[in-house]
C-alpha cells in the first residue's frame, strides 16, 4: 500500500463577527497567539477570550461604517523560524479580504505571536494599519538580522504592552517601536502599568484604545487626544505613553 501524501494545509478566515455589513468599507483581521516552533494544527478554540472580546467590540463600533471583522485560522501553530508561517497566513488573509470585499483598507490586530505576525505582514498593499498587543518578538542577536520595520512605512501602527509582562519582553517592543518610528512617524506605543501579558487588569481600557485607533485608521474618525499626542510626540515620549485608568469611558462608539 503506497504512502499517503501529507495534505496541504491552508489558512482560512472564520465567520465574520456579528452581522456582516451589506457593504463592507473596511476590515479587521484578528491574529491570535501561537508558538515559536510547532508544526501542529492550531486548535479551533485558539482565539482567546481577549481576541473574542476584541472582535465583538470592533464589530459593534464599526457596524454603521461597514466594518467586517474576521479571526484568522492559521495553518500551523508555530512561527517556525524563517518559514514565518503566521506572517504568511496574515498576508494571505489580507489578500482574501480584497478578493471578497474589493479594495478596502485592512487593519491587522495581533496578540502575542500574532502581534509579531501583524507587524511583519503590515507591508501588504491592502493593510493601512497594525495593532500589536503584547507582541512576542525575538531576542536581539548581533549574529541575526533585526526584526524588519521598513514594511510599516505608510501604515499607522499601535503597540500596547503591559509593563509587568513576564512572557513577552516589553523592552523589545519598545526597541522595535523606536526603530519603526525612525522610518514612519505614524507609530505609537502605550504602556499598561502594572499589567501582565494578558492585559487583564485594564482590559476595558485596552479594548477602548484599540477601537479608537481602528476607527481612526480605517474610516478617518477623530481619535482620542492621547492617541493624537502619542502619534505626534517625539520618541521616547510617544512610545512610552501610559494608558490611563478609565480610558474610553468618555468615548461613545
Amino acid at each position: 500500500m503506497g504512502q499517503q501524501a501529507t495534505p496541504v494545509r491552508t489558512a482560512r478566515l472564520a465567520k465574520a463577527v456579528g452581522p456582516e455589513p451589506t457593504t463592507v468599507s473596511g476590515a479587521v483581521l484578528l491574529l491570535p497567539g501561537g508558538a515559536e516552533v510547532s508544526a501542529r494544527r492550531p486548535s479551533l478554540i485558539q482565539a482567546t477570550a481577549f481576541v473574542r472580546s476584541l472582535g465583538r467590540r470592533f464589530a459593534r463600533a464599526g457596524r454603521t461604517e461597514g466594518l467586517a471583522v474576521h479571526t484568522v485560522h492559521y495553518r500551523y501553530r508555530g512561527w517556525n523560524g524563517s518559514e514565518a508561517h503566521l506572517a504568511g497566513d496574515a498576508e494571505w488573509a489580507a489578500g482574501e479580504v480584497v478578493r471578497r470585499y474589493g479594495d478596502v483598507p485592512v487593519c491587522l490586530v495581533g496578540l502575542d505571536m500574532g502581534g509579531r505576525a501583524a507587524l511583519r505582514a503590515g507591508g501588504h498593499e491592502a493593510v493601512n494599519s497594525v495593532i500589536a498587543l503584547a507582541p512576542w518578538l525575538p531576542e536581539e542577536d548581533v549574529a541575526a538580522a533585526a526584526e524588519p520595520v521598513k514594511q510599516l512605512v505608510g501604515r499607522r501602527v499601535l503597540i500596547v504592552h503591559g509593563t509587568n509582562d513576564e512572557r513577552t519582553d516589553p523592552e523589545l517592543s519598545f526597541r522595535l517601536a523606536a526603530r519603526a518610528k525612525k522610518v514612519n512617524r505614524d507609530v505609537c506605543r502605550f504602556e499598561v502599568h502594572s499589567d501582565g501579558h494578558g492585559l487583564h487588569q485594564h482590559r476595558d481600557e485596552v479594548l477602548s484604545l484599540a477601537v479608537d485607533f481602528v476607527m481612526g485608521a480605517l474610516f478617518g474618525c477623530s481619535v482620542s487626544r492621547p492617541v493624537e499626542d502619542a502619534l505626534a510626540a517625539p520618541p521616547p515620549i510617544g512610545l512610552r505613553m501610559p494608558l490611563a485608568a478609565g480610558f474610553g469611558r468618555s468615548l461613545r462608539r
